[in-house]
């Protein structure tokens, strides 16, 4: 009788999920759908760092400059497009995710663990979302300008393809969301006993010659402005982290 009533109930849980994971997709299809079709603001938004007067460069007062972008293929300005809206979509759909997937896990979870899930996952969210802005307004711009103005000779023209930069925008976006859950996870650690603040400052300078490593991987610049743009909110996030530990 008990075996039954585990197996019913294992099967309970997996209509609840089958449940909830239709209903992720269905939210997430809308979102990217939204976004698709909002193709002129949304690439409004996205071309904007190609151009001068985007707000960063004139904050810097950099010298006016603008990159022409070109097609090479039949189907690519689709896809890109596709490709956009889908990852704007995801994005936007990512709290509504976040909360199914805390609603399906919550009521096996005592009252003390659900308040640690709620708080490291809004906190993780938080700082993808901080990631990705610090990108968009700072390490992309300043990436395009480097990149798309550099020339070995004047007679040699760049053409910036749109695949090129949509991918470059998207990559690291991503990747500095990531990087941007570095308190988070330092944090768990912490609470799982298997890093102290004592040997994160110990190894300080390690981590400072792995943080310009990550930041060189980030930007493929090779100017050391930008190197520093980006390593430099890491190494904050480092010694947030060290604190949050302690």
């Amino acid at each position: 009788m008990n075996e039954s009533s585990e197996y019913a109930t294992f099967w309970d849980h997996l209509d609840e999920l089958r449940a909830r994971l239709i209903k992720i997709l269905l939210v997430v299809a809308v979102m990217v759908i939204a976004a698709f079709a909002m193709k002129g603001p949304l690439f409004d938004v996205i071309l904007a760092p190609r151009d001068s007067d985007f707000l960063t460069y004139r904050l810097l007062r950099l010298t006016p400059f603008s990159l022409h972008l070109i097609n090479t293929g039949l189907t690519e300005q689709f896809m890109m497009h596709m490709k956009t809206a889908m990852y704007v979509g995801l994005l936007a759909a990512s709290p509504y995710i976040i909360y199914e997937l805390f609603s399906f896990v919550s009521p096996g979870l005592y009252a003390s663990e659900r308040k640690y899930t709620v708080w490291i996952g809004g906190a993780a969210y938080i700082m993808f979302l901080l990631g990705t802005v610090l990108n968009y307004f700072l390490i992309f711009p300043l990436t395009v300008r480097f990149l798309g103005t550099y020339q070995v000779s004047a007679d040699i023209d760049n053409m910036l393809t749109l695949q090129s930069y949509i991918d470059t925008l998207i990559g690291m976006s991503f990747m500095m969301g990531v990087l941007f859950e570095l308190p988070v996870v330092c944090w768990l650690l912490g609470r799982f006993g298997i890093i102290s603040s004592s040997v994160m400052a110990k190894y300080r300078r390690h981590a400072i010659v792995t943080i310009l490593i990550l930041a060189a991987i980030v930007t493929p610049t090779t100017d050391v402005f930008t190197l520093f743009v980006v390593a430099f909110p890491i190494w904050i996030l480092y010694e947030i982290s060290i604190f949050l530990v302690k």
